[in-house]
């Protein structure tokens, strides 16, 4: 096992699913030596960050060590390139990367489904299994060797997709980010995956998640927001998820190549003498190359076909052009790689013996392993470079395709070329890459059109020379300058900014198996206990309590919403008592709360968010508008109604004083989408009238049962709706009294005005509208002259963020904490209300 060592330093631990190393047994002496993969990204990553930070790598190796050798390997590991390698059995790792990785998520993601067994496998279950247990291990290798307060961690790709859950749960402050090297897909792709919402909420465990296009990101939001409720913002060039009180933040930035690495091979005597070989084999020919991965997604046999309908378009070409097509090995094994393979050969063969002749070859196919020199020199000789995948993550060939053609002085001096010669290079680069949106020089094309990439690579070779130059020169600005050390830089400093109040909030961990998540709250929230605030309660002279009803009385998953007869016994007990004042406040419309709370007669009522109000049973409602006038509602509901028939899912509520237009069960893009065009048409067509329009959306939670948010997971609701209605002055036309948080003022500005300011005020509510009496309950203690020792119960129901101090877990526990108020209170006949006037909301 690995020591945890002592910090004396920065440091990042970047967590891969293989080790950015290349392991080979000696032939001769039997034993393993090791270097670092010049191929890989990671190790280069120690560029874009300061002199003072230790980088820590933690993956598997790319070879099988023998169980008794693993320690004492392990040990070298760390001690020469600060490695820790995860062994893996073997047949887990077969299931876990060739089986769960290879088989469900690398298809899926790259927009292939299992509809038939040539083209993807059912869903095994075992296989996803071995990719949980795989995730488990690389989280004990972390563990053991990480500092959780100091330390950051950075995860790397599908592979460790569900590793921030198993990180999450050991230190609920971890310093955590994850970044998808590969593409993400559309929320109709993803949703295809049954342990789609497991892999979601793992990834939320993480406090940054990066991505290299928007597009992927964008995808990413929507499945969030389709599958789990969950909405984002912008603010200030920042995209925050929130989740359970934390922000996930997300990023955008596409990888970039090693110019230092690449450089440094360009300056290779054998880079310089292959450049010299091939100037020789192809000399008096144009030079296309191509350089991909052996697999179904590379599009390399649509890139050959469409080289042969370039020659057969355009004869003149023949014997002139050479496309040059590395394949690399193939990362996985399967029949459709071999499909692949078998494909682009027969290709090649066939287009060679047609338009080839001795000497010649249209299609030269490098199906070996390619030293990195050796593609360096092909780069550097090619015209033009093509990336026609049909669907990849970053794809760095067309940079490094760049960085060759721009050249080095000493590679310049050493092949003989004059360092004053303009540059120049070409690119014909598929849509559906990575790289696609940082190149605005390139040619992009559709790869399924043989025939446009067709005329793209004719275009690119026949160009005029200035104008290769300008597009050469606006890429290599943009490569040089966002090179991997950029990239590193950029994504550890969004890194800093999202973990920089982890210490500043209480976290609760809640949640079982991959269903774990953090809570993160005030760190003066905290749970209401019924028995200090009875004991105060007590000892009060003169009280406000002021209560939702759904949600907070009543569960929002209860089919029957009338008040229990429990809930009718203790708001008569609590009104009773000459010492209290208590309200229902709701958004229900006043008929309804009438007929439900008539047996209780000394109970203030506040419906429509306070726009009805009645002080007792006996009294009249109140209206906050002075003049009432609906006239608008005749124009703005046939609006509504045509919104509501061609947008399926939505629906129309009509209440006294409002129209509300509810989308919560349309499409979630659609249904926004039509709220923005809805808000725009309602806000022209009743520019003239006293109202305004407002739109807003709720998240509520929906416990599957009655137990603590710490047994169950719980259902999200997220009610989305715009709302018409008139203001409290009908010469103010901006919403400013409509509003639970304004009857609370109001009757407290009139118990203070009355002479009977009180010295215990409680509220309780469950959702946004009521955190508006939150908030104002604790400006207008501020604001209006209070006892100096007013004791405030400001309490949402469950564990959540919230302007409340307090919290309790259900409506149970609601229902008991007014029971053992009610216990605690004089049982003396009430004497005549004060009368607040609710007529206006000045």
């Amino acid at each position: 096992m690995v020591s945890k060592s002592c910090k004396s330093q920065e440091r990042i631990i970047i967590v891969a699913n293989q080790l950015p190393l290349r392991a080979q047994k000696g032939v001769l002496d039997g034993k393993w030596h090791f270097s670092w993969d010049e191929d890989s990204p990671l190790p280069q990553l120690k560029d874009g960050f300061s002199s003072g930070t230790d980088c820590l790598f933690v993956g598997c190796l790319k070879a099988e060590i023998d169980s008794s050798e693993q320690e004492a390997i392990a040990q070298r590991l760390l001690e020469e390139f600060k490695c820790v390698p995860t062994f893996l059995p073997n047949e887990l790792q077969v299931k876990f990367y060739h089986g769960f990785c290879k088989q469900h998520l690398w298809p899926l993601f790259h927009y292939m489904l299992p509809l038939c067994p040539d083209h993807g496998d059912k869903f095994d279950r075992s296989l996803w299994q071995a990719y949980v247990s795989a995730n488990k291990l690389f989280a004990d290798k972390v563990m053991e060797v990480i500092n959780p307060d100091d330390d950051y961690v950075w995860v790397h790709d599908y592979h460790l997709m569900v590793l921030p859950t198993f990180l999450r749960k050991r230190f609920n402050r971890i310093k955590l980010g994850f970044f998808l090297h590969s593409p993400f897909p559309s929320s109709e792709i993803y949703r295809t995956l049954p342990v789609r919402d497991e892999i979601l909420k793992a990834l939320l465990n993480s406090d940054l998640i990066g991505f290299h296009t928007f597009d992927y990101a964008r995808h990413f939001l929507s499945c969030c927001s389709r599958m789990l409720g969950l909405d984002y913002e912008s603010k200030r060039g920042y995209i925050g998820l929130e989740y359970y009180g934390r922000t996930v933040s997300i990023k955008i930035l596409p990888v970039g190549v090693h110019m230092g690495q690449l450089e440094s091979v360009l300056n290779k005597a054998e880079t310089s003498a292959k450049v010299r070989e091939l100037e020789e084999q192809f000399m008096g020919k144009t030079l296309v190359v191509g350089v991909d991965d052996m697999d179904i997604f590379k599009g390399i046999s649509l890139k050959l076909l469409a080289m042969e309908e370039l020659l057969k378009q355009h004869p003149k070409l023949q014997g002139k052009v050479v496309l040059v097509q590395i394949a690399n090995p193939a990362r996985s094994s399967g029949k459709d790689v071999q499909e692949a393979k078998r494909e682009t050969h027969s290709t090649a063969k066939r287009i060679n013996e047609m338009y080839g002749y001795p000497g010649y070859d249209p299609i030269v196919l490098i199906d070996r392993p390619v030293p990195l020199y050796e593609k360096l020199a092909y780069y550097v000789m090619a015209e033009c470079c093509v990336v026609n995948a049909v669907r990849d993550g970053m794809n760095l060939v067309s940079y490094k395709y760049i960085v060759c053609r721009q050249g080095t002085l000493k590679a310049d001096e050493a092949m003989g070329i004059s360092s004053t010669i303009p540059r120049k290079s070409m690119l014909v680069v598929s849509e559906f890459v990575g790289c696609s949106p940082s190149l605005s020089g390139a040619i992009r094309v559709n790869p399924w059109n043989i025939d446009a990439v067709s005329e793209a690579i004719n275009s690119a070779i026949t160009m005029p020379d200035s104008e290769k130059q300008l597009r050469h020169e606006k890429h290599y600005r943009y490569v040089s300058s966002h090179d991997v050390g950029y990239w590193a830089r950029s994504f550890k400093s969004d890194l800093e900014r999202a973990c920089k109040d982890h210490y500043s909030r209480r976290c609760w961990g809640i949640g079982f198996g991959l269903g774990f998540r953090v809570v993160a709250l005030d760190p003066n929230f905290r749970k209401l206990s019924i028995e200090h605030v009875a004991s105060v309660y007590k000892r009060t002279k003169r009280r406000a309590i002021f209560l939702d009803y759904d949600g907070t009385m009543m569960p929002q998953t209860s089919i029957c919403k009338n008040p229990s007869n429990e809930v009718i016994s203790v708001l008569n007990s609590l009104c009773s008592d000459p010492k209290n004042t208590v309200f229902i406040v709701s958004g229900r419309g006043r008929s309804s709360l009438s007929e439900w709370f008539s047996p209780c007669q000394k109970l203030g009522i506040a419906a429509e968010h306070g726009y009805f109000t009645r002080w007792s049973g006996d009294s009249e409602w109140k209206s906050c508008l002075l003049a009432a006038d609906f006239d608008w509602k005749s124009i703005a509901e046939p609006v509504m109604r045509l919104y509501t028939e061609t947008t399926d899912g939505s629906s129309m509520e009509i209440k006294e004083s409002a129209l509300v237009w509810h989308h919560q069960d349309a499409d979630p893009d659609f249904g926004s989408c039509q709220a923005k065009e809805l808000l725009d048409h309602l806000e022209n067509v009743l520019a003239n009238e006293p109202v305004v329009v407002k739109r807003a959306s709720i998240l509520w939670k929906l416990s599957r049962s009655t137990e603590s948010l710490c047994t169950f997971d719980n259902l999200f609701l997220l009610l989305a709706y715009m709302m018409i209605r008139p203001p409290c002055d009908p010469h103010d036309h901006v919403l400013q009294g409509v509003s639970k948080g304004l009857v609370a003022e109001n009757l407290l500005s009139a118990m203070v005005d009355g002479g009977k300011p009180p010295d215990f005020v409680m509220c309780i509510g469950d959702d946004r509208s009521d955190e508006d009496m939150f908030e104002s309950i604790s400006t207008a203690i501020s604001r209006l002259s209070m006892p100096g020792q007013t004791e405030v119960y400001a309490c949402t129901v469950e564990q959540k963020p919230s302007k409340a101090k307090y919290y309790l877990d259900d409506t149970v526990e609601v229902i008991k904490l007014l029971q053992g108020l009610a216990a605690a209170s004089d049982q003396h006949p009430r004497p005549a209300h004060i009368q607040v006037s609710f007529e206006s909301c000045a």
